[in-house]
């Protein structure tokens, strides 16, 4: 017999979200054709409230608000109350943000709506102190009781707005893709940036891995030493400060002030995906070991704590814990104290407190102290007069006695929810990382993953699903999924030669083709035409914390164009491109996918085709050195692929540098090779 007072229909959903708030008073719904239905025929208002587990502040509003039985009746006696998590349900969140960023030039989560019954939004905001809420819920029920057209005329116009912001016109002017936009783009991008503490001038500071591996490259390609330092500083503070786990491996979301100290400590599946990525690239470029270090203690957080016994990542873990007194409190599982520092370090205390600064620069609220590091470890050891490899080894028991004391602790909740999009974006983090390390546990992660998007999540039309929990596949896939997966799966093709990732490829491009495809702009939609319709069908092309998948289909039918020669491709590559360009000069870091495709185009690109039996291991150095203006194209045997076409011999292994599909003469060394893309 359950010991909760109060259940609602959310008991019935899969989601942890969902089931966090499933004995709330409120008489939560989920989003269903039944909820929508009851809207309509009790003609009443919808409160619409969308989050996520890992949320913060989702819980805060929680115990303020619907854990409270004054707050539950009022909602329940005038509202449909229906509960959303963003991350199964993002094209829903999608058009509510935006409706709640037209009202108040603002968004975030938890994010709060109130919907005539057809589902047009009226009134939103974000996280609302009890009275407050209390307050709007009665002004905006008032509102709809004496005036109604009034609230209809609104919706009739945020509506209209909603559907512009999303819209992306043709572009009428020819197609031409020089350098000057990209020049016009940084200059702009370049006021900005914080040189000192790393990353942009604004608090809180978002890691945005796009952004840095986009200028990165750009700095790469243009031999700009000062825009190369600019990401190598940003990247040694975001890993030094508070929003690296220096204990358990992994990043926090973001921080919460401008020197990457303190986060809001949700650790989510695609911060991390990415941003292995962006270190294993760093690595290439730097051979930075710090960069290394980070790489493996992430994904060895990914391993333990993310991962299913089916090689499926998990989504995230809370932000808030348990802490001694047995309350939800934000950090409790990071946070340390300095009498427990003492005592678990002993004699060390002195030494690690001056590395991860337990003082004034390293303190946080209530004396906690959240670790940060200020100085890297040459820097360290030479001013402590220390040996570096002892004083590492040094730095790994530290490491081990921290991390067995924090697993006494209460651990965060886990979201185990697991998301196609999101996985291909993990998929691909293993893939960056063993072409930089040639870490063959990197590999086999890659394709356990791949084995289980493709067993569980794809069909043989091409149709992905969104989400899997609990041995089912629900929801019909975002363009999103399509994205990620698409660009995994051609990540994966590059160091396992396996052309069934390019073939699956082609397929899921195909039905992305037939369901998402929107005739004016040249772009995808975000949701299939067999979706049920909302409010506005909206086209994502703004790179935020995940680049749009727009972007990223861009650049997928760009390399698939190489990879097939198919002339269609390179069009709408183009034509999306293109479509895109006018917005790119004006908030660069908001296109920063894009302006990495625009590089194909306005800078030198290359096709690395390597034939013969010893391919792989070929390929295999090749991946280990930074030329991010290449795709690896690679086969031990006669292929009638346009790229292989008679370029194999069986005497020996070539290496052919080409630019669509035009070859200089083939080498047989690596070294060679990459001599001819300098």
């Amino acid at each position: 017999m359950s010991s909760h007072k109060f259940t609602n229909d959310l008991i019935n959903e899969t989601s942890p979200y969902l089931l966090q708030h499933a004995h709330n008073p409120v008489n939560w719904k989920a989003w269903n054709p039944e909820s929508l239905a009851q809207s309509k025929k009790e003609n009443k208002l919808m409160l619409i409230s969308v989050g996520y587990a890992a949320c913060h502040w989702c819980h805060v509003m929680e115990k303020e608000s619907f854990e409270d039985s004054t707050v539950a009746n009022l909602m329940n006696s005038k509202f449909i109350a229906i509960k959303i998590d963003k991350e199964e349900r993002p094209d829903i969140d999608q058009v509510y943000m935006s409706a709640v960023q037209l009202m108040t030039g603002r968004g975030g989560w938890p994010l709060n709506v109130i919907a005539l019954p057809d589902g047009r939004p009226i009134w939103g905001g974000t996280y609302f102190p009890k009275e407050q809420w209390i307050n709007a819920l009665n002004q905006v029920q008032d509102a709809y009781n004496t005036n109604p057209e009034k609230l209809i005329e609104y919706a009739d116009r945020l509506s209209e707005g909603m559907k512009q912001l999303s819209l992306v016109s043709p572009n009428e002017n020819e197609i031409k893709f020089d350098s000057d936009t990209l020049i016009k783009a940084l200059d702009n991008w370049r006021t900005s940036f914080d040189r000192i503490k790393g990353g942009l001038n604004v608090n809180p500071k978002f890691m945005m891995p796009n952004n840095y591996q986009f200028l990165l490259r750009y700095a790469h390609q243009t031999k700009n030493d000062d825009l190369n330092k600019y990401v190598i500083n940003t990247l040694d503070k975001i890993s030094y400060g508070g929003v690296y786990d220096h204990v358990g491996g992994g990043f926090s979301r973001y921080s919460t002030d401008d020197k990457w100290h303190v986060p809001h400590f949700e650790k989510m599946l695609y911060d991390n995906a990415q941003l292995i990525s962006l270190y294993s690239e760093a690595y290439l470029k730097t051979t930075n070991n710090w960069y290394k270090q980070v790489v493996y203690e992430t994904l060895h957080f990914i391993e333990t704590e993310l991962t299913s016994s089916e090689g499926a990542f998990y989504s995230s873990l809370d932000a808030d814990s348990l802490n001694n007194s047995n309350k939800l409190e934000e950090g409790a599982f990071y946070i340390w104290n300095k009498k427990e520092l003492q005592e678990l370090l002993a004699g060390d205390f002195e030494l690690f407190s001056e590395y991860y600064n337990i003082n004034d620069y390293g303190v946080w609220e209530h004396n906690n102290y959240v670790l940060i590091r200020n100085v890297s470890d040459n820097e360290f050891v030479k001013k402590n007069m220390l040996d570096l490899d002892s004083f590492l080894n040094k730095q790994k028991e530290w490491k081990k006695t921290l991390f067995k004391a924090r697993e006494k602790r209460k651990r965060p909740r886990l979201d185990d929810k697991t998301l196609t999009s999101w996985n291909a974006l993990m998929l691909k983090g293993y893939v960056d990382a063993f072409k930089a390390f040639n870490d063959i546990t990197f590999l086999d992660a890659a394709l356990k993953n791949a084995a289980f998007l493709e067993k569980n999540q794809l069909d043989n039309s091409g149709k992905l699903w969104h989400n899997y929990k609990e041995g089912k596949s629900t929801i019909n896939g975002y363009l999103e999924d399509y994205a990620a997966t698409i660009e995994a799966f051609i990540s994966l093709y590059e160091v396992t030669l396996d052309e069934k990732y390019l073939r699956l490829s082609k397929t899921m491009v195909d039905y992305v083709e037939n369901h998402f495809y929107d005739t004016t702009s040249g772009l995808y939609f975000f949701t299939s035409n067999l979706d049920d319709s909302l409010v506005s069908r909206n086209i994502e092309s703004l790179d935020q914390v995940i680049p749009a998948s727009n972007s990223i289909m861009a650049k997928n039918l760009y390399k698939l164009y190489h990879y097939f020669s198919n002339p269609k491709y390179l069009k709408k590559s183009k034509t999306m491109l293109h479509n895109i360009q006018p917005s790119i000069v004006e908030y660069p870091s908001g296109y920063s996918n894009w302006m990495d495709l625009y590089l194909n185009f306005s800078d030198t690109f290359y096709e690395v085709v390597v034939t013969g039996k010893e391919a792989k291991s070929k390929v295999l150095k090749i991946n280990q050195n930074y030329y991010p203006n290449k795709i690896i194209a690679g086969t031990n045997k006669t292929s009638e692929n346009p790229l292989f076409k008679g370029r194999f011999k069986e005497n020996g292994t070539y290496i052919f540098i080409c630019q669509d599909n035009a070859c200089k003469y083939p080498v047989t060394s690596v070294k060679e090779a990459l001599s001819l893309m300098e």
